[in-house]
């Protein structure tokens, strides 16, 4: 077998590990194509946007179908994890079979200025279980299984994150703080960076971007990775520049950007649900010390959720 035959149908084990599931491929494509080149995006695109359609294809026709190369087509499906195109195509063909039996419907239509309200909750409601989906699809359960067993013997904790992302950074620190974990969620970023200096061995930071480019989150990560805290990275970029600072990375989803649904909102959905599970995670692992501190924590807050006696 040629070197030209060989990278083009691949072999197995080409990736290191077992190519993605079919479920999880559309997830993979709307998470990867952000980052890719043009070319590669239209072959991303077309396998998503038609899977029964191009597992008929051949490799050269993808290619002409997509007015891209089969060299193009290739480093497409290796970038989504699969060793070549034969394995795309076999998942390809798993995918088309999941949505002819109404497991997968069809992506949605963007939101409308003039849709009825009616509309507007369908289609977000469909949006952010797809989302949910696709992040759970995605979720590398090695590296959580990681980052809660950092988490559940941190020393302390610190949580970097701006915008929509702060919000999420508060919802975690507040959630290890309910069961008793020493948790920071700094909303400056010169703060934050004073924290990270405070870190050492035995302590946590995470970072929360779904860029993950933002600085002022990549700065007290990579300075908490300097002074030896365990790292980790929350975001929608899997090769981003955040993860050069990450022990570990948790990859989130979103659904597509529009102009009435900005990145953010989907990207909040995701984070949130990898918050969950980060939370749960360690309360399972501390559940003794976390029962104790979430009854200590009701019974200090009872008395705010009583009606006055008359």
């Amino acid at each position: 077998m040629t070197q030209d035959v060989k990278e083009i149908f691949g072999t197995a084990g080409a990736t290191g590990g077992a190519p993605p599931a079919p479920a999880a491929l559309a997830a993979k494509v709307r998470t990867l194509a952000p980052s890719m080149t043009r070319s590669m995006q239209r072959v991303a695109e077309a396998v998503a946007g038609d899977p029964a359609g191009c597992a008929a294809l051949t490799v050269t026709g993808l290619a002409e179908l997509t007015g891209t190369s089969e060299a193009t087509v290739v480093r497409t499906a290796r970038l989504l994890g699969y060793p070549g195109y034969r394995d795309l195509r076999l998942a390809l063909a798993g995918l088309a079979a999941q949505q002819q039996s109404g497991r997968a419907p069809a992506i949605t239509t963007d939101i409308a200025v003039d849709d009825p309200i009616a509309d507007v909750v369908a289609k977000l409601a469909y949006d952010e279980q797809q989302t949910l989906a696709d992040t759970a699809a995605g979720l590398d359960t090695v590296q959580l299984g990681a980052a809660v067993a950092a988490l559940a013997g941190a020393r302390r904790t610190d949580v970097y994150g701006i915008g929509a992302s702060g919000l999420v950074a508060q919802d975690l620190t507040q959630k290890l703080l309910r069961i008793g974990r020493i948790a920071h969620a700094p909303s400056d970023p010169h703060l934050a960076v004073t924290n990270a200096v405070q870190l050492c061995a035995g302590d946590v930071a995470v970072a929360i971007t779904h860029s993950g480019s933002t600085g002022d989150v990549i700065e007290p990560l990579r300075v908490a990775f300097e002074h030896g805290a365990t790292t980790i990275a929350i975001t929608g970029r899997p090769g981003a520049p955040v993860t050069q600072y990450a022990d570990h990375v948790l990859t989130t989803s979103t659904a597509r950007e529009s102009e009435l649904r900005p990145a953010a909102m989907s990207s909040r959905t995701s984070q949130l649900l990898v918050v969950d599970c980060l939370f749960v995670g360690v309360a399972q692992r501390t559940y003794d010390s976390a029962a104790s501190a979430l009854a200590a924590s009701y019974e200090a807050l009872a008395h705010r959720h009583r009606s006055a006696s008359r």
